[in-house]
């Protein structure tokens, strides 16, 4: 078996900002309000016109400078995204042809917030097997569109962004390497959070689209407490699945839905605050998007570092969760 190892890392925040005194001329809400209960000042939205596939294409393309290859050299495109730039055909597929690769395989994968590292987990199984050798993991999301800016509950998290990562084989001896990543998912739970128009069950309709099927539903509350659990119980399997103490992780990196949600995962563990990766306050959630970006930021302000242990733990919509362990 072979290993895999991050060989480089992009993101792309759209340019036009969403900040909470905006949201006031929107919804009964205010600035102080949504920063005590989320931690988020601001959120990105792409611009009119500006697909998910264009987020996803610049992230990409730092990713793959970063990792010092180009587009031609990679085996396979994981783009795991609920936006997408349309139903059909895979969002990855129009950034394979704006990349310019070649006729190797590209496809989505739709796990919520929990896709990126699903689709990092998927990427390891093709390196470790031998089949692949380099692989572009992307997450991008443009949820703005999916918004309801009268419910107060949901428009005040998301925003739009991109994020990716070059996974490549190891050298021998390489000790810089994915350790493991596990996965899961409750079905149960799916409900707490949905866009409920557009699919098999409510089809696209004007009916639909006047009822506001179309636009993000959550039940807050029970989201939060099942974030908490499942992402502290990921986390806990990872560390104890390669028998590493949570003293030997150098950075914690959640999913950047809530800054509550985020430091009661560390409190769990009574891992120090200043030791995680959050930047809620400048994008918002971002779906798939979150882990890419915010582990992209903090390598390139030197805060993540080669050489250093690195626990990624997540939550989304499905309820899908998971965690993977590493070392950068």
């Amino acid at each position: 078996m072979f290993h895999t190892r991050i060989a480089g890392t992009g993101s792309y925040l759209p340019e036009r900002v969403l900040s909470n005194f905006d949201l006031e001329k929107l919804v009964d809400t205010n600035d102080q309000w949504i920063r005590e209960r989320t931690g988020i000042e601001r959120r990105h939205m792409a611009a009119p016109g500006e697909s998910t596939s264009d987020l996803a294409f610049k992230a990409s393309q730092r990713a793959l400078e970063a990792a010092k290859i180009s587009a031609n050299e990679l085996d396979m495109i994981i783009f795991a995204t609920i936006s997408g730039d349309q139903m059909m055909p895979a969002t990855a597929c129009y950034l394979h042809d704006k990349l310019g690769c070649k006729q190797i395989p590209a496809f989505d994968l739709a796990a919520a917030c929990s896709g990126f590292l699903y689709g990092l987990s998927i990427a390891d199984q093709f390196i470790r097997t031998g089949m692949y050798k380099n692989i572009l993991v992307v997450g991008a999301e443009v949820l703005h569109n999916f918004m309801d800016y009268k419910d107060r509950e949901t428009c005040i998290l998301f925003g739009d962004a991109a994020g990716a990562f070059v996974v490549s084989r190891a050298e021998v001896g390489d000790k810089n390497v994915i350790m493991s990543s596990h996965l899961k998912a409750e079905g149960s739970l799916a409900e707490l959070l949905v866009v409920p128009g557009g699919g098999s069950v409510k089809p696209p309709s004007l009916d639909s689209l006047n009822a506001g099927d179309m636009f993000v539903k959550m039940k807050g509350r029970e989201i939060y407490k099942n974030a908490v659990r499942v992402m502290s119980q990921c986390a806990q399997e990872a560390l104890e699945h390669n028998k590493v103490k949570i003293e030997d992780v150098a950075w914690l990196v959640p999913h950047q839905a809530n800054t509550r949600i985020m430091e009661a995962v560390a409190d769990h563990f009574d891992f120090p605050k200043d030791r995680v990766i959050n930047i809620v306050a400048e994008m918002g959630n971002t779906s798939s998007a979150t882990v890419p970006v915010a582990f992209d930021t903090a390598v390139r302000d030197g805060r993540i570092q080669r050489g250093q242990i690195i626990l990624i733990t997540v939550f989304g919509a499905g309820l899908t969760s998971g965690s993977l362990l590493l070392r950068y």
